[in-house]
């Protein structure tokens, strides 16, 4: 070979190895087809809004796809197209779980085995975390360190106080937070649980561990016996060759991706299990309330059915006073958060909206002359800027309208 030709194959050899090692990473978001009531299990319009917030993080391509498995059509039929997972340093499945997992659909398991022998990371959400303990649980233990097995992990609607987080990469940046969603707990792990951190971490209440569970009610005689101990709600893997995996319970209620914590958690995870560095402070980004409200599936929703995100100045009535409370609404499908301010101070506030029949409901807690007290407002939604109802704090009643 001249010396000519030499020069110019290691030249090419050259760039080809800068190309390849600056190259974008590729992660893969898989979402869920329709599940649930609206703003429930909203699983497309969840991975589109992490798409969104990640879309400003250099070094780094998101994808989206939708029903549970990337797909294209040919000779005139959807198949599978696994060709979409080339080249992924990174997948996300957020969809169902159970027997319906898409691990376990045609040869989708085999497909996920062969990238995370290649190194690729494998991060699983909410109801994605739960899959049969005989059918793709073993797997789930050496791909993700854990999994919800039926009968053992339970999965009740309740309100966790993350106030610490352990010194990892995923934790960058997380702040205290809490928020009523159907956080699952008692995962199932392996016997070797070196290479497990866990990231969200809180003790549940006897009260919710008893129950009720969503499916099934319970309550489970092996869950009221740990009463006081420490429960994972969210936790990291690093496999025995390197790979890494997450599972994150959250995200039943698609109006609590506005939460910055929740958010950074996964997002900080994404980067995490693709090995790419994780900023100092998280991942930073920004989702608005109104957006929230975009991509949701289609679930029987009037298309002109109002949307309460905003700020709504209240005046509650009572036979001997007017007060005048202010909300700031978050709404997305049939679930309300929010935050209240007025005489009884400052709470945080959960709630639903009924849009076929623009029924509203929403609550918090006070505390009163040392103890708590819930406050609760139900009523119709009048037009897309006013609404009015009852209001009852303890034994005490009067009634409410609001103007936003």
């Amino acid at each position: 070979m001249s010396t000519h030709r030499f020069a110019a194959l290691l030249a090419l050899l050259v760039a080809s190895v800068v190309d390849s090692a600056g190259a974008d990473k590729k992660i893969v978001l898989i979402a869920g087809g329709k599940s649930h009531g609206p703003g429930d299990h909203e699983f497309r319009a969840g991975c589109l809004l992490l798409q969104k917030s990640l879309a400003g993080v250099p070094g780094i391509k998101t994808f989206v796809y939708s029903n549970g498995w990337p797909s294209k059509v040919e000779g005139g039929n959807v198949v599978d197209d696994h060709a979409a997972l080339d080249g992924a340093a990174a997948v996300l499945i957020y969809a169902d779980g159970g027997g319906g997992h898409p691990l376990l659909v045609r040869d989708h398991s085999k497909v996920m085995e062969g990238l995370v022998k290649r190194g690729v990371g494998l991060g699983c959400a909410h109801y994605g975390v739960e899959i049969p303990s005989t059918n793709g649980g073993p797997q789930l233990l050496q791909w993700i360190g854990g999994h919800y097995e039926h009968a053992y992990s339970v999965n009740p609607m309740w309100i966790p106080n993350y106030q610490k987080f352990p010194n990892h990469p995923v934790a960058r940046g997380v702040k205290p937070f809490a928020l009523l969603d159907e956080w699952y707990f008692n995962m199932r792990w392996p016997a070797d649980t070196k290479g497990l951190t866990h990231i969200l971490v809180d003790k549940p209440s006897d009260q919710v561990r008893n129950g009720p569970y969503v499916y099934p009610p319970g309550p489970y005689k092996h869950i009221q016996e740990a009463k006081g101990r420490e429960e994972t709600m969210m936790w990291t893997f690093e496999r025995p060759d390197g790979g890494r995996g997450f599972g994150f319970t959250g995200g039943h209620k698609h109006v609590n991706w506005v939460n910055d914590n929740q958010r950074k958690a996964v997002l900080n995870a994404l980067l995490w299990i693709a090995k790419v560095d994780v900023p100092a402070n998280g991942v930073e980004s920004v989702v608005s309330p109104e957006e929230l409200a975009l991509n949701l599936d289609p679930k029987g929703v009037p298309a002109d059915a109002p949307n309460l995100t905003g700020a709504w100045n209240v005046t509650v009535q009572t036979q001997d006073a007017t007060y005048n409370p202010t909300f700031k609404l978050v709404h997305a499908g049939q679930n309300l958060i929010g935050d209240y301010k007025g005489g009884l101070g400052e709470a945080h506030v959960t709630g639903s909206v009924n849009q076929k029949n623009n029924e509203v409901r929403w609550k918090f807690e006070v505390e009163m002359q040392g103890e708590k007290t819930v406050c609760s407002y139900t009523g119709k939604i009048e037009d897309k800027n006013s609404m009015k109802g009852t209001m009852t704090l303890g034994e005490f009643e009067a009634t409410w309208t609001a103007k936003r």
